[in-house]
């Protein structure tokens, strides 16, 4: 393992003093440059890539909790007089639409030496997106509004989509294996902050239900993007291989066969598609919730606010707990969410206190963010260390893509269980999620 000493000091050294010592700090590297799995030049860049991609993945966390997909689109949505059907497409639009792409986008960020540039493109074109909900949102009405959001919004995703892909390379390329989890993990806790901020106003500005609070929203989330997109052009990345980034479709699904012969990556596929319950369960709780207890905009901002708290006490322990077993990480947090969706079907079925219901609805609303949280962090930690090179790439591509199509089935499926019994819903949902812990639990550990 190399370590740089004497970074402090080289002439060479381009950080200032307060920059290398936060990054001491955030990373727990004060005992000489950990340089793990990058290249020397790198290495000497790493305590500035740290903080950008800190700063910039915070910023984009933000603008995701402010134009939100389970939130502010939906209220959105109705608030225009949009289709009520409408509703139903935006979170299968959001995450699978940057996720079905992602086999394309792969082999033609192979072909770019030098990768941040896409992330900086796609951050930009998801503020514009974003900026162009806001007009929508003072100008249009009705099913021409519905239109044009669904419209953006796929247009939003698939640039998501590119910023994924590129994400993980740059990562990979730029800052160590053993403090990827960290990084990952300060970036969690750093949005479930802000979550919980947003939460709480939410909660206090109940009655500003109108068209500009909607674009003011949207407004802000924009502005995130774009900083986001500025913070993280300052990267210090170097080329990195571009061989296999010719072809297109026909390569894209030529890799497909890493289902097949990839023996790892096809359990790390299955346990991750098994655990979508801990993003899909969510509305459930929340659908739940709003039976026993009522509808109301201070039920929504404290769920919020708990999401975010979740994200706030949990991530920093997560991500250290990746460095040392991402493995570990996913299958506990698999099981902790699958247990929680089958334990509120359980107390939704229950005739239990209004007093006790509401403090049942919101620790279980934690537990999941808290497993979510686990989940997300988990999977990308083991993604990144399972390969390198243009093979992560490949990884990141197919298995996304493969899961954006599993998420649109699987939304489907929900949404026809749901019309029968939402509990049933979270039993398929938390009896997977526990069935996911079963299979990671055997995945070969990459991760220390």
């Amino acid at each position: 393992m190399k370590r740089f000493e004497d970074s402090m000091t080289s002439p060479n050294n381009k950080h200032p003093d307060w920059a290398e010592s936060l990054y001491e700090r955030l990373a727990e590297d004060d005992e000489g440059r950990v340089c793990k799995d990058i290249s020397d030049e790198a290495c000497q860049e790493t305590p500035g890539n740290f903080l950008y991609t800190l700063i910039a993945n915070t910023l984009s966390s933000l603008a995701d909790k402010l134009a939100s997909a389970k939130t502010t689109l939906p209220w959105l949505l109705l608030h225009l007089g949009g289709p009520s059907w409408m509703l139903s497409l935006l979170v299968p639009i959001r995450e699978s639409g940057s996720m079905l792409p992602q086999m394309l986008i792969g082999a033609l960020v192979r072909r770019q030496a030098i990768r941040k540039w896409v992330w900086v493109w796609g951050g930009g074109l998801q503020g514009s997106c974003l900026l162009l909900m806001g007009w929508v949102a003072l100008v249009l009405e009705g099913a021409l509004a519905g239109y044009s959001l669904l419209g953006l919004l796929i247009l939003f995703s698939l640039a998501r989509g590119a910023c994924s892909v590129a994400f993980k390379d740059v990562q990979g390329k730029t800052i160590p294996k053993t403090r990827r989890g960290r990084l990952g993990g300060w970036i969690s806790a750093l949005s479930g902050g802000v979550t919980l901020a947003i939460g709480l106003l939410l909660g206090m500005l109940q009655n500003q239900d109108s068209s500009w609070f909607y674009a003011g929203l949207l407004l802000l989330a924009s502005a995130c993007w774009f900083l986001a997109a500025l913070v993280f052009s300052r990267i210090v990345e170097f080329p990195g291989a571009t061989e296999g980034g010719a072809n297109g479709l026909t390569e894209a699904f030529k890799k497909l066969n890493l289902l097949k012969d990839d023996r790892l990556f096809r359990k790390f596929v299955v346990a991750r598609a098994l655990a979508m319950g801990s993003g899909l369960a969510a509305p459930f709780y929340l659908a739940l919730a709003r039976d026993d207890l009522g509808g109301a905009l201070v039920l929504l901002g404290l769920f919020i606010a708990v999401e975010g708290l979740a994200g706030l006490i949990s991530s920093p322990i997560w991500g250290r707990w990746a460095d040392q077993s991402s493995r570990k990480v996913f299958s506990n947090a698999s099981a902790l969410a699958g247990g929680l969706s089958l334990l509120v079907a359980l107390v939704s079925l229950l005739s239990l206190p209004s007093s006790l219901t509401w403090g049942l609805y919101l620790l279980c609303f934690l537990g999941l963010g808290i497993a979510h949280a686990g989940v997300r962090l988990g999977r990308k930690t083991y993604m990144v260390d399972m390969a390198g090179g243009n093979k992560r790439t490949d990884y990141v591509a197919v298995s996304n893509s493969v899961i954006g199509a599993l998420l649109l089935l699987t939304g489907l499926l929900g949404a026809l269980t749901a019309l029968f019994s939402v509990q049933a819903t979270l039993i398929l949902l938390g009896s997977a999620g526990l069935a996911s812990a079963l299979i990671s639990r055997n995945w070969k550990e990459v991760s220390g």
